[in-house]
């Protein structure tokens, strides 16, 4: 998924007509005296810095500024400086509103029901996360009939608006609606959508963009959204690679084996910190690069575990060694294979040194006592051979 920032999801809702304040998008404070000089900062304003992380208003990254003088220092003070993680390069200086209400409004995918879902509350702001789910409505669309004409009217009723700000919503409702399906978005939400005198305007825009569409989407080329730099090597080559935090370096083959996985280590008390779905190949060179990626993460022990399909166990079993000739690992490898040619596999995992388990249960009790320095590595090439072959 690609997230976009506050003032590129702005710029979309400007293009498809939603109510926006006033603003100026400043990277420098060059750039900020420039539009001092063109009149284009409102006064008074909202100075906010362009991060993808939330909390920004609790967090100092949202200021005030009534001149010119406290605008520049607020943007000196955000400008270059981190904000959870991430360094903020760009600052957005909007107009200050006289805001009577905020609401919440949203479209996103719920996959569990494979539907989108449109959400609105008559509480928003930075409180949103904490409303109980009754506070929030919540209507699913279906993607053949889209946003109908009685929804529609559900949620003008749950936020009771005046009737020139009901006009509005109308509105926006098939707005974000339109945005959602032609950006092919995941999310589309304003938080807060705010009444301003008897008419609604998008304070906020938080878009995030499905990846696997941007090829027709190439006002988005380059943007990653929010990628390491080993996720986006892995991008590049095609690779499903995921950094979650933790010790333990999981390559599997299918989504729904690798989420199993997972699971079961954390069951154990393991913490998982790279996960990598070798999906449906049968290409040695491919699972050799994927591991050769996993060395670049430095696991403390990682947990192959395969079960052969369309990516048969031989071929994984070459893709392993043909890495580790290329790089010998500094960290002990477990390994589970099972079914396509499982015998040919654990064959040529043997005369490389690498045991192979076959228990689930007992191979993940392992890898989890390696990560905890429970149980200590072979030195043969720095593998732990031993397990049931």
């Amino acid at each position: 998924m690609v997230r976009l920032e506050e003032w590129r999801g702005k710029e979309i809702f400007r293009r498809y007509g939603l109510p926006l304040p006033k603003g100026v998008l400043v990277r420098s404070l060059e750039e900020l005296d420039r539009a001092f000089e063109g009149n284009t900062v409102p006064f008074p304003c909202v100075v906010k810095a362009q991060v993808l992380a939330g909390g920004r208003g609790k967090g100092g990254a949202v200021r005030f500024a009534e001149t010119p003088v406290a605008a520049r220092e607020a943007v000196a003070a955000l400008l270059g400086t981190e904000f959870k993680g991430e360094k903020v390069s760009a600052v957005l200086l909007e107009e200050k509103l006289g805001i009577s209400r905020e609401l919440y409004l949203s479209v996103t995918l719920d996959r569990s029901r494979r539907l989108p879902l449109l959400m609105a509350s008559s509480s928003g702001g930075m409180e949103i996360e904490s409303l109980p789910d009754e506070a929030i409505q919540k209507t699913w669309i279906h993607p053949m009939s889209g946003l109908v004409a009685y929804q529609r009217r559900k949620v003008a009723r749950t936020l009771s608006l005046p009737g020139p700000a009901q006009m509005d919503l109308e509105r926006i409702l098939n707005l974000i609606w339109r945005i959602f399906r032609e950006e092919d978005a995941e999310l589309v939400e304003i938080n807060p959508l705010a009444l301003v005198g008897d008419h609604l305007v998008a304070l906020d825009a938080k878009m995030v963009v499905e990846d696997d569409a941007l090829f027709r989407h190439p006002e988005y080329e380059g943007l990653q959204g929010e990628l390491t730099p080993l996720e986006e090597k892995a991008h590049e080559k095609g690779i499903a690679f995921v950094e979650i935090g933790g010790d333990i370096g999981v390559i599997a083959n299918g989504a729904g084996l690798t989420m199993a996985t997972l699971d079961v280590l954390l069951q154990e008390g393991g913490k998982p910190g790279v996960f990598l779905d070798l999906g449906g190949t049968d290409d040695s060179r491919k699972v050799a690069e994927a591991f050769l990626l996993m060395t670049e993460a430095h696991p403390k022990v990682v947990f192959v575990n395969i079960f052969g399909g369309v990516t048969r166990c031989d071929t994984v079993a070459k893709g392993l060694l043909e890495a580790m000739a290329r790089a010998p690992p500094r960290f002990p490898l477990v390994a589970r294979i099972r079914g396509n040619n499982e015998k040919e596999g654990v064959a040529i995992l043997k005369a490389g040194g690498v045991g192979s388990y076959t228990d689930l249960a007992e191979s993940v009790r392992h890898v989890v006592a390696l990560e905890e320095g429970r149980e200590q590595a072979t030195p043969t090439v720095g593998l732990r051979t031993g397990g049931s072959p």
